[in-house]
């Protein structure tokens, strides 16, 4: 069986900032550390922090009066910030720094008298923390039926954003539907866009272009992750979402001889590697890497950690 690898798959550079934060503030102020809402959508990565001493909660009210208390990467609203400042929690924010110019950026937009609207996945931690950030709240779409039904108070000044865990191709047509129903819409630069969301789908594609099989490392609740999946499934390619090498079914890989492996953005690299022993396992393998990107991109670490981190 040949293995092949995408180019790039895995962690991207906000994940390995958020994950450092976590790590660098339990060295520093020592275990507990809170974290509001899984760190990034990964249960191996969740696992190990809180061997470590992080304890993970789902709202501010769960942490102790004066604890350490670290921000996931997708972001939080405005409301959670000042509920913070509010109880003087000393906070260590791990949003991304993608995710945070996409805040700015909205708030920019309103201040200049535009409506809003985000192109995201309800329910999401990023988008529902990027509509905390807007005074008046957005519009939320994330198709382009979802464009036709808006109702905006004046079609002349309204602006878009988009959750970063969403690429180039997967936003286009709603972006053009956007730009069709309102001329005048103010959107940002596509330099913009998430660069590993999408160098991973890039990548995703040109693997699927040569195996008979695509397996993606991902949790269930990763977006970036569940779409490359779904890139796979539209080229006719058989792909399939695991947590780890666990949920590998062997009736997967009968009569195939060629299997593609990517990541999403908050998966490690030890899953990757996991998932390439069990498949040695049950056959012969050969592993190779497709030729991509290299990423080279660093997000630098808050104010409060860098001493530490120097």
């Amino acid at each position: 069986m040949r293995v092949i690898l995408a180019q790039p798959r895995g962690f991207c550079a906000g994940v390995e900032r958020a994950i450092e934060i976590v790590e660098r503030a339990l060295d520093r102020y020592g275990p507990p550390v809170y974290v509001r809402h899984e760190i990034v959508h990964n249960k191996r990565v969740v696992d190990e922090l809180r061997d470590k001493g992080a304890i993970f909660v789902e709202e501010l009210d769960e942490v102790p009066d004066g604890a350490v208390t670290v921000f996931s990467a997708h972001g939080v609203s405005q409301k959670i910030e000042n509920a913070a400042e509010a109880r003087d929690l000393p906070v260590i924010d791990a949003t991304c720094p993608l995710v945070a110019k996409v805040h700015h950026e909205a708030q920019r937009y309103a201040r200049h008298g535009r409506q809003v609207i985000l192109i995201g996945h309800k329910g999401h931690p990023e988008v529902e923390g990027t509509s905390g950030r807007v005074p008046g709240g957005v519009l939320l779409v994330s198709t382009v039926e979802d464009v036709a039904q808006l109702t905006v108070s004046d079609p002349e000044k309204v602006a878009y954003v988009t959750q970063t865990t969403l690429s180039v191709d997967d936003t286009r047509d709603v972006i053009e539907a956007l730009k069709q129903r309102f001329p005048s819409i103010a959107g940002p630069s596509l330099r913009d866009i998430c660069y590993a969301t999408q160098n991973r789908q890039t990548a995703v594609r040109d693997l699927a272009g040569v195996v008979e099989l695509l397996l993606v490392v991902g949790a269930e609740n990763s977006s970036n992750s569940n779409r490359l999946r779904e890139i796979g499934e539209e080229m006719n390619v058989p792909s399939y979402l695991i947590a780890d090498a666990d949920s590998i079914q062997t009736q997967w890989l009968e009569g195939v001889t060629t299997v593609g492996i990517t990541a999403g953005a908050s998966a490690p690299e030890q899953l990757v590697q996991e998932v390439i022993d069990r498949l040695r396992q049950l056959e012969d393998v050969e592993v190779e890497a497709l030729e991509g990107v290299i990423e080279k991109v660093q997000f630098k670490l808050p104010e409060a950690l860098l001493a530490e981190a120097s």
